[in-house]
């Protein structure tokens, strides 16, 4: 019986890494490392090749031959079976519907994954079959785990200890031992060799002087992750190397690295991408890059680093509470390297907190484009990509930076207006100078598109009949300008055309006058506009915000600027414009339905979780905003896959489109939730509702009454909502009534 060495690896970096014995103290040490949580964090922000640069282990053998993973050479497999529930943020529910004390399965560890699943090590019984075992899980825990039965070569992603729910002492125990060279190896640089690839022994990894403890301290460059760096440089020299050009594109890199990475050659190794070539390969090119006499830092090198360092926190001044009234919340830090063409150029140069707003700001004139595509909703009905976003910031809160890149999107459709306009203007011209006997020239009905905020209700509708089925767009600088604007174009009188645009509804006037533009049309009609809270305020008071204006807007805040140092920002070239100006290429191009189920799946489970939420907080602001939030989230990740060009959503597509609905949520909530609150409660002055990690439903004790729901809403919800809200727990089997005005909670 082995006791304490187990079959988890150590932390090298890259092939090659030495291969040392792992005990369990490496391996609780390993889990405790800072770097680790960080790594982590940043994929679970979405930062996806840092996943192939995580610590690995192997949960079903203990032991290769000549250390090689592979089904062949496997000489210990354990008879234990790794489930994966790929469904996040539910860890916490299979622990404790396991009870594994009496839980028919030994348990050995129960862990959160990178991205929010959740994994769970078994010992199979003797005669129980892995497919038998997951059947099993099923029913035990209610979630089903992944289907696939992974063979004893698989390998699984460390995670920090904080990820840890449950681990067994038999999970250090197994039969067999262990020897120093029998420990499977990989790094933080790569993922263990596939099979038919032999990683190296103790012997080869002689030269490799990185240790695994300075290595994550090295792999950042002022602050700037290598991998970052290197993401750049490929998109600015043409993407990454086909196969015939492996050798050159690699060695140009190598030389251009090696100067902010000292001409170390074991970091260069643990950094540079392989492209497909052997460890030996990759050397020999290193080994000539700094072989070439050093110039310094290339140009190309420099202004790569001068533009990512605008992208990364500096001594902490871009730090921020989520529940601050700080505007950009810290939770929402954009991955720019991870978006498609068009919206990673769009955040060029842009500070990393005010790269939400910018997103934002570019979503609703990013849907104009793609106006022909047709999508299905998780609800099964078709939608169109309406949109609307406000960026809120005080005076000189830099908001001019989202400005700067929606001038650069909507080129093209300026340039086409400017033909419209100078058509429309002849007629106009013509119309004027003719005779009094003369007939007036024909209306050339031209399609304008771009149109200003202030637009009279009378000419929108005259543009909507000439639209040919596209969508208008305004962008406005002054939210305020609306508000001051009388007349027919006044804000007021818009706000049913902005809250029927969402989803093409129907709009029209009719009057008794040739001088007055008479029809009903289909709204389509996308927005950007900038304002300050207190132009905010005055346009959304406590006596419109139902009218469900406020739900379709998404909005973002610009970060506070009080105090603040004066913000930097980078420049685009015009390689960037010009990407810009392929993604509206590409959006154009896209026409007729589009279908994303990995997207609604995704969105659904999101929506409903929400539900959960406000049904356990009888939060009736956050159930009013999640349902939209959701549906804006959804719209931003089409667009987004749009522009990917693949013909499936990927991971990526799908963690933008939740991050998206998280913050609109958040906002829209911090933005109108008071109002709205006070709204429902007929103007009466409402305290402040819990927030959202406190659970009435949480708090009320075993058995309870509508009186002990009250007490906790502090007597600020009355009896019939409370009612209602009680009849959802009971339908959703969270409760049972057993008398008159007297419920139980059930066990879930």
């Amino acid at each position: 019986m082995g006791v304490g060495k187990v079959f988890f690896t150590t932390i090298g970096r890259g092939h090659g890494s030495p291969c040392q014995p792992a005990t369990r103290e490496d391996w609780e040490s390993l889990r405790k490392e800072p770097w680790l949580a960080q790594m982590c964090e940043r994929i679970a922000r979405g930062d996806e090749q840092l996943k192939h640069r995580l610590p690995v282990w192997t949960p079903h053998c203990a032991e290769f031959k000549d250390n090689h993973r592979a089904i062949a050479d496997a000489l210990k497999p354990l008879n234990r079976l790794m489930l994966d529930f790929d469904e996040k943020g539910h860890t916490d529910e299979i622990l404790k519907s396991l009870n594994i004390d009496h839980s028919p399965l030994t348990v050995l560890l129960v862990e959160e994954s990178v991205r929010k699943g959740t994994h769970v090590l078994v010992e199979l019984p003797e005669g129980m079959s892995a497919e038998q075992a997951q059947e099993m899980m099923a029913t035990i825990t209610g979630f089903t785990p992944d289907k696939a039965v992974k063979d004893v070569s698989r390998c699984i992603y460390m995670v920090p200890d904080d990820h840890t729910r449950y681990v067994s002492e038999k999970l250090f125990t197994f039969e067999g031992g262990i020897r120093k060279d029998e420990v499977v190896a990989s790094g933080e640089g790569e993922v263990l060799k596939e099979e038919g690839h032999q990683t190296s022994n103790l012997d080869n990894c002689a030269e490799r002087t990185t240790s695994s403890v300075n290595l994550p301290t090295s792999s950042v460059f002022k602050g700037i992750p290598y991998s970052d760096i290197i993401a750049e440089w490929w998109r600015r020299n043409g993407g990454e190397p086909s196969e015939g050009e492996r050798n050159v594109k690699l060695h140009k890199l190598a030389v251009n690295l090696r100067a902010i990475c000292d001409n170390r050659k074991d970091l260069l190794l643990a950094i540079m991408p392989r492209c497909g070539l052997s460890e030996t390969e990759l050397k020999s090119i290193i080994d000539s890059a700094c072989k070439e006499n050093p110039k310094g830092v290339s140009k190309m090198m420099t202004s790569i680093i001068d533009d990512l360092s605008l992208t990364i926190d500096h001594d902490g001044d871009e730090e921020i509470d989520d529940d601050s009234n700080n505007g950009q919340l810290s939770m929402f830090n954009v991955q720019w390297n991870k978006l498609p063409v068009g919206l990673r150029e769009s955040l060029i140069g842009v500070p990393k907190n005010m790269q939400m707003p910018v997103l934002c700001s570019v979503m609703p004139i990013a849907a104009t484009y793609a106006d022909q595509v047709n999508v299905r909703y998780c609800d099964g009905m078709e939608q169109r990509l309406g949109l609307m976003s406000i960026i809120l910031g005080d005076q000189a809160s830099g908001k001019s930076v989202c400005k700067n890149v929606v001038d650069i999107w909507k080129r093209q459709l300026d340039e086409d207006d400017a033909i419209a306009r100078k058509r429309e203007e002849e007629w106009k011209e013509r119309k004027k100078s003719r005779k009094a006997n003369e007939k007036a020239p024909e209306d050339p009905k031209v399609l304008i598109r771009v149109l200003p905020v202030t637009v009279s209700c009378s000419t929108l509708l005259k543009r909507f009949k000439n639209s040919c089925d596209h969508t208008l767009y305004s962008f406005g600088e002054e939210l305020d300008t609306l508000r001051k604007t009388n007349g027919a174009g006044s804000w007021s009188s818009k706000y049913d055309i902005y809250r029927l645009s969402f989803d093409r509804g129907e709009w029209g006037q009719d009057y008794n006058s040739d001088q007055a533009e008479s029809g009903v049309v289909k709204v389509a009609y996308n927005w950007t506009m900038l304002g300050t809270y207190g132009a905010m305020r005055k346009c959304f008071k406590s006596d419109n915000i139902e009218n469900g204006l406020s739900s379709r807007i998404l909005v973002a805040e610009m970060p506070d600027s009080s105090f603040a140092k004066m913000p930097k920002y980078g420049k685009r070239t015009l390689e960037d414009e010009a990407k810009i100006q392929e993604a509206v290429n590409v959006l154009r191009r896209s026409n007729g339905m589009i279908d994303t189920p990995r997207l609604r799946k995704a969105i659904e489970q999101w929506v409903e979780e929400k539900r959960v939420e406000a049904a356990k907080d009888i939060d009736r602001v956050k159930d009013t905003y999640r349902k939209r939030a959701a549906v804006i989230g959804f719209r931003c990740g089409v667009i987004f896959h749009l522009l990917t060009g693949k013909a499936k959503e990927t991971q990526q597509c799908i963690d933008f489109a939740l991050m998206m609905a998280e913050y609109c949520l958040n906002v829209q909530i911090k933005t109108f939730g008071e109002s709205l609150s006070n709204q429902y409660e007929n103007n009466k002055t409402t305290k402040q509702r819990n927030s959202r990690n406190k659970s009435v439903f949480e708090q009320l004790p075993p058995t309870f009454s509508t009186e002990d729901v009250r007490a906790l809403k502090d007597s600020d919800c009355n009896i019939p909502a409370i009612r209602m809200i009680i009849s959802r727990w009971v339908h959703d089997s969270w409760i049972k009534k057993i008398d008159n005005n007297l419920w139980q909670k059930c066990n879930r």
